[in-house]
């Protein structure tokens, strides 16, 4: 063999060495490699905050306390247009606390706060009640717990006039005790928790400069 051949393969041999070297080193590919898909934009697309108001659409502030679609409903409605920053979820909450007021006023005698906030009929009988009690000499302990429900019974609007009439029920818990001249018991418990249902009627022209409602009826 002469030197030219053994010259070649010990290049050959050389060069396989190589090739075995960059493979353990790169590694190999097989088959067909799908180019890289481009990556989704890391920001999401801002949500839409904004609502739409439909026109003619349905009032929730009326629709969660009573069905829009009856006569109660549609006057909640017409007493809107006519003062439109009245509202009756906030009506409701003033009511409350009203009726605590009330109720208070009525068990301590207290009369000039009743004659700001009651028809000239309702006061007439809650005066009436409380002069009577005056003059048996008897008086009145209470102390108001909670309103436990109210709920928005129904509503009237009268178009000519532009008074606006609402009928609330109140079941509160209380204490009351009636006491004598001498500071003695003569009826209730003061340990005992009692249970009252109110049905009152509550009316105001709308769009009226005095903000107040007046106590018009009352039931049980």
């Amino acid at each position: 063999m002469n030197s030219a051949i053994i010259q070649l393969l010990v290049l050959a041999g050389i060069a396989l060495f190589l090739v075995l070297r960059l493979r353990n080193v790169l590694g190999t590919r097989e088959g067909f490699e799908q180019k890289p898909t481009p990556q989704a934009p890391t920001t999401a697309p801002q949500a839409r905050r904004d609502f739409e108001v439909i026109e003619g659409g349905v009032d929730l502030d009326i629709a969660d306390h009573i069905d829009v679609t009856g006569k109660s409903g549609k006057a909640l409605l017409k007493m809107k247009v006519a003062e439109p920053s009245f509202n009756v979820t906030e009506f409701l909450s003033g009511a409350r606390g009203a009726y605590e007021m009330l109720l208070m006023a009525f068990e301590n005698g207290d009369k000039d706060t009743l004659k700001r906030f009651l028809s000239d009929d309702v006061y007439t009988s809650f005066a009436s009640v409380i002069e009577t009690r005056e003059a048996e000499g008897l008086r009145i302990d209470a102390t108001f717990i909670g309103v436990r429900e109210l709920k928005l019974v129904a509503a009237e609007f009268d178009e000519k006039s532009g008074e606006g009439e609402i009928t609330i029920k109140f079941v509160a818990e209380l204490t009351s005790v009636v006491r004598d001249q001498a500071g003695e018991a003569v009826e209730g418990n003061p340990d005992e928790i009692k249970r009252q249902k109110d049905v009152w009627s509550f009316a105001r022209i709308m769009g009226a400069d005095d903000p107040n409602w007046q106590l018009v009826s009352t039931g049980g």
